[in-house]
């Protein structure tokens, strides 16, 4: 249906014979006329406005177009080249795209400056729109200007079509329920990945990681090419996470399926005991951005051997002086080879003696989120201080540590 019913006008009075002599000249298809009127009147089909156009000028049609040369009459062709690929995937909203001759371009551009005209459109957006509508007809499908699941691009010249398929993101808390397995895979430090002795030529250094755990079950069923593993900080390898666990997104890149069953691959990943997964959702890439950038509380449960007995006076008094205080720490040891070594500062919000068995403390804390709580407690040859170490004045060795909460402010005060 035509919005304005009236005839449009499509060039100033005393135009037509220069458009005459430059249609002669360079003998242009009906939809490649149209299309250098595109912006002139509303609800007409290029086609339609380039049938008007060359009845106005007293002009019969051609198929012999200098610009696109028969490319606008394969618009059915490269619908089918697009349906047959986004066939192979799972999608609900789709997007067209298109490679052209450079050629076909460089005659565009002569034919706008020559014509001095400000209603053209280029012959690329008319390509994958009306492309995209056979396509969103056959496939009952949206098409997408802002996120589409995939993006069909079109090389013209080849008649070949490659797809860019837009990554899942699935949002979740885990808790890691055994020590020993780090949050991601870890590359042999001696090959970087490749496989040797030293790693049993698997390229990795430990056996299991909680990405490693996860990914096994979600890619089964997305059918990706690749994962990336987005967690909201992470534990030692030696730590274990527990409470309601720590949030994390996980990424899958060019998945074929996208409507994932999370229940079950909830269950599945929790049957093998190490791991357990809950509140599995959709989740998007800006979740992503928003995860890794908020810094939140941790509260731990420390199990501490003493190189000397203490009473439980003197005990309780450092653990006290420990919330007291301002804590200064330097970079570990353990870590100051991959991070600069600087100086922060941090607090202890909360801290209590949970159990005494002779030289064996069991400490419960609440601290400030970037503290290195291993340190604050042996004093990392003081690099960290206070310390726990140096406030009962004997040496003190963690034994176990476990991160009992997150309180990433979504469920926590």
């Amino acid at each position: 249906m035509v919005d304005n019913p009236v005839e449009p006008q499509l060039w100033e009075r005393g135009h037509e014979d220069g458009l005459r002599a430059a249609f002669g000249a360079r003998p242009l298809c009906v939809t490649c006329v149209g299309r250098l009127f595109a912006r002139v009147g509303r609800g007409l089909s290029n086609r339609e406005r380039g049938e008007r156009a060359l009845s106005k000028l007293r002009m019969k049609q051609t198929n012999d177009c200098w610009l696109c040369r028969g490319l606008v009459d394969e618009i059915h062709k490269f619908a089918g080249l697009v349906i047959d690929e986004l066939s192979k995937w799972d999608l609900e909203t789709f997007l067209v795209g298109c490679k052209l001759d450079p050629d076909l371009l460089d005659r565009e551009e002569v034919l706008w400056a020559e014509l001095a005209l400000r209603t053209y459109e280029p012959i690329k957006a008319e390509i994958n729109r009306e492309v995209g509508k056979v396509v969103e007809a056959r496939l009952g499908k949206s098409a997408d200007f802002n996120r589409p699941d995939v993006t069909a691009v079109i090389d013209t010249m080849l008649d070949h079509v490659e797809v860019q398929v837009a990554p899942i993101y699935i949002y979740g808390r885990y808790r890691k329920l055994v020590r020993g397995i780090p949050q991601t895979r870890w590359p042999c430090r001696w090959c970087r990945g490749r496989g040797c002795e030293n790693c049993d030529f698997k390229g990795k250094m430990y056996e299991d990681s909680v990405e490693e755990i996860i990914a096994e079950q979600v890619m089964v069923d997305a059918e990706g090419q690749e994962h990336s593993f987005h967690g909201m900080g992470r534990e030692d390898i030696d730590a274990r996470m527990l409470g309601k666990g720590r949030p994390f997104v996980f990424e899958v890149q060019r998945p074929r399926h996208r409507n994932l069953d999370l229940v079950s691959i909830s269950r599945r990943i929790n049957r093998g005991g190490k791991v357990d997964v809950i509140e599995l959702r959709p989740s998007n890439k800006l979740e992503v951005i928003s995860l890794k950038g908020r810094r939140c509380d941790k509260t731990y449960r420390i199990t501490v051997c003493l190189g000397e007995e203490r009473s439980l006076q003197k005990i309780n008094e450092a653990v006290k002086a420990l919330i007291e205080s301002e804590i200064v720490q330097r970079t570990p040891i353990r870590v100051v080879h991959r991070r600069a070594d600087r100086k922060r500062i941090r607090r202890v919000l909360k801290a209590e003696v949970e159990s005494i068995q002779g030289a064996t403390l069991q400490i419960r804390l609440r601290t400030e989120a970037g503290t290195y709580v291993k340190e604050l407690i042996h004093g990392d040859e003081g690099r960290t201080r206070p310390n726990l170490a140096r406030l009962l004045d004997t040496q003190v060795e963690v034994v176990e540590l476990d991160v009992l909460e997150i309180h990433d402010g979504d469920r926590d005060g």
